[in-house]
């Protein structure tokens, strides 16, 4: 059974920074592309950036491209999302999830929450 915890979240004013760790467990998680997904109150979940087993090939959601950044640590079985920058518009919780098959996240986080104040 993979699980996944998510840490790091809290309260920041505009233009701080916050780094989110989402850590795994279970079988086949280091070979397992993890995303990180955000859901604002009223509003649809979104993805926001996504990294292959490697630590290769990152991905992210045009808004937060050049403030955020993702990568993991497979000797820690720990995945990141450094956020610099912070704009109240990335007010969320957050969610990190294991691909399980392509494109589908099976596996998801309880959520840390990001509270970015103007």
């Amino acid at each position: 059974q993979v699980q996944l915890v998510e840490s790091g979240g809290g309260l920041v004013q505009a233009g701080g920074s916050l780094r989110l760790s989402c850590a795994a467990s279970g079988p086949t998680v280091s070979t397992s592309n993890i995303g990180w997904f955000r859901q604002a109150p009223g509003k649809s979940r979104e993805f926001v950036a996504a990294v292959g087993w490697s630590g290769g090939h990152p991905y992210y959601l045009d808004s937060v491209k050049g403030r955020f950044t993702i990568s993991r640590d497979n000797a820690k079985s720990t995945v990141y999302l450094q956020m610099n920058n912070l704009k109240p518009e990335d007010t969320a919780v957050y969610y990190c999830a294991a691909e399980t098959t392509p494109t589908n996240f099976g596996y998801w986080g309880q959520g840390t929450q990001v509270t970015v104040s103007s």
